[in-house]
């Protein structure tokens, strides 16, 4: 069955940096769109245009350097956490499902068959880019996943550390999930928070006091961010503004722990502010308010 990619995209080109890039931003975006479509079977009777897209697809799988099977490996990404999610195969047919449902779309070796991510739980990943690497033997699915994407119920596949592994061999798996610097910190502060009320050994740390005081947090918060506007005023150096950046991120990640939100909500909020300007975005504020 021939797949129509003519749904939702409008172009489809490959930047020398082999970025997949759809220029449909409100169809690449909007999840009433990405939840209702589904490949169709090619008309006979196409538009120009849909043809001339179409061939810009088959170039672009006729690019990739598939294995002997015709299969690459295709890993699939958080958008906004940077989280790697999970990893499998696909085959051109599934690349393009990929492409034309924006919905992660695999090859199964065991059953020879595609399957889309979520089929079965509903947890599906919806695409928002794709990127080849230089070789053109692998492939990222950049996308925003509507659930926990492991079959264990885990937000990743991946939470098993080799070095836990290596400390304890006998051990259970530590589910650890594979958090960057950012992730850690915010994990770390969670922690912090879930210790607050049990019963305190010594002088609390600096966060549980933070936890604890709100006049305090809110002045640190005020305090640092004065800090990096000085870095900016009176010329320091790159090292002081950045010293003074992460003092201001880690208390401002305080208030969000104790306002339960997090941190991948906050860079949701800026990725789809990036299609619109700040003034547009001000005055979104007040039609909501």
């Amino acid at each position: 069955m021939a797949v129509s990619y003519s749904h939702c995209l409008q172009s489809l080109r490959v930047t020398p940096r082999s970025r997949l890039f759809v220029s449909n931003v409100d169809c690449w975006r909007d999840n009433r769109i990405m939840k209702s479509y589904s490949p169709v079977s090619a008309s006979s009777k196409k538009p120009q245009q849909d043809l001339s897209l179409e061939a810009k697809v088959e170039t672009l799988l006729d690019s990739v350097k598939w294995d002997d099977k015709g299969l690459a490996v295709a890993i699939a990404q958080n958008v906004d956490t940077g989280a790697v999610l999970m990893q499998g195969f696909v085959n051109r047919d599934a690349l393009a499902t990929t492409i034309s449902s924006q919905k992660a779309t695999f090859y199964s070796r065991s059953r020879s068959k595609l399957w889309t991510k979520g089929e079965t739980s509903l947890n599906f990943i919806n695409i928002h880019d794709i990127f080849l690497d230089c070789d053109r033997d692998s492939i990222i699915y950049l996308g925003k996943p509507d659930g926990p994407t492991c079959h264990t119920g885990s937000e990743t596949c991946y939470y098993s550390s080799v070095f836990d592994l290596l400390k304890n061999p006998q051990g259970e798996e530590s589910n650890n999930l594979a958090l960057t610097t950012l992730y850690s910190l915010e994990s770390t502060i969670s922690q912090r928070k879930a210790e607050v009320a049990s019963p305190q050994n010594g002088k609390p740390s600096w966060t549980k006091r933070l936890l604890l005081d709100d006049k305090l947090l809110c002045s640190k918060i005020r305090e640092e961010a004065d800090e990096l506007c000085r870095t900016h005023e009176e010329n320091e150096d790159k090292s002081r503004t950045a010293s003074e950046m992460a003092d201001v991120l880690y208390h401002t990640m305080v208030l969000l722990s104790l306002k339960d939100v997090k941190m991948e909500e906050v860079l949701q909020v800026l990725r789809h502010r990036f299609s619109q300007s700040g003034i547009e975005e001000k005055k979104s504020r007040a039609t909501q308010g």
